[in-house]
């Protein structure tokens, strides 16, 4: 008896949403595999790991978790679950358990991101508003999406998704590919996240590596049939 086809969830990660994942999602689907892009509430590491471990918890079989920038964070917690078999990191931070994303960014030099942050507030239930980011909407093609048609990064730009301030301080309490098989695509020419990060976390991890030369930090839009790939290499293994 064959085990049955694992299911990906795909974790978009910050400045993003779901829809970032749609080349991926035509590819994997056309292969019969089944695939749910959940929307990453995006308000700290402990919050937005908790909500994707729950919406695992709810999926009968197997799954692989693929996890694009801040969205590996959240799969390395939430991957600790019973049916996760896989993960898969898309320019992403691959954090220890105990470690923060600030923590690992500092090992290295800070990429073009950092001072091209803009501040927001937002409220909440107890206490002072609390802090959120996005990217300049001038600096986001060249940062985000460089090798991104122009009409489509105008559209990402001003449809970017903040992120949680404090989201950098929190620390991973899990590191699941401690425990299960991980695979990496690294975006070689990433402005976001410096790719000395993502092959250190990589590393690290023990993870499968796949190295895309000139991809941007939006390598899921740009390069679908290869990240879908690795993520099909994955579910294979697995199933």
């Amino acid at each position: 008896m064959t085990n049955p086809t694992p299911t990906v969830v795909l974790v978009h990660g910050a400045f993003a949403d779901a829809a970032s994942w749609a080349g991926v999602i035509a590819d994997l689907k056309r292969d019969g595999i089944p695939v749910i892009a959940p929307p990453n509430p995006l308000r700290g590491l402990a919050a937005d790991s908790a909500y994707v471990a729950s919406l695992v918890a709810q999926i009968d079989g197997p799954v692989v978790l693929a996890g694009h920038s801040y969205g590996g964070a959240l799969i390395t917690v939430a991957g600790a679950a019973e049916n996760v078999v896989g993960l898969v990191y898309v320019a992403a931070y691959v954090l220890e358990e105990g470690e923060s994303l600030g923590e690992l960014q500092g090992r290295f030099p800070a990429s073009p991101l950092v001072s091209n942050l803009k501040q927001w507030t937002y409220p909440v239930a107890d206490g002072e508003p609390a802090v959120e980011v996005t990217i300049a909407e001038d600096a986001f093609p060249a940062i985000f999406a460089a090798d991104v048609p122009a009409e489509t990064t105008s559209v990402l730009a001003v449809a970017q998704r903040p992120l949680a301030a404090g989201a950098f301080e929190e620390k991973a309490t899990a590191a699941a590919w401690r425990t299960t098989p991980s695979w990496a695509v690294i975006a070689g020419a990433d402005q976001a996240i410096n790719p000395e990060v993502e092959r250190f976390g990589a590393s690290r991890a023990g993870a499968t590596v796949v190295e895309v030369d000139g991809a941007s930090h939006a390598i899921a839009v740009s390069r679908p049939k290869e990240v879908a790939e690795v993520i099909r290499t994955a579910v294979r293994a697995a199933g």
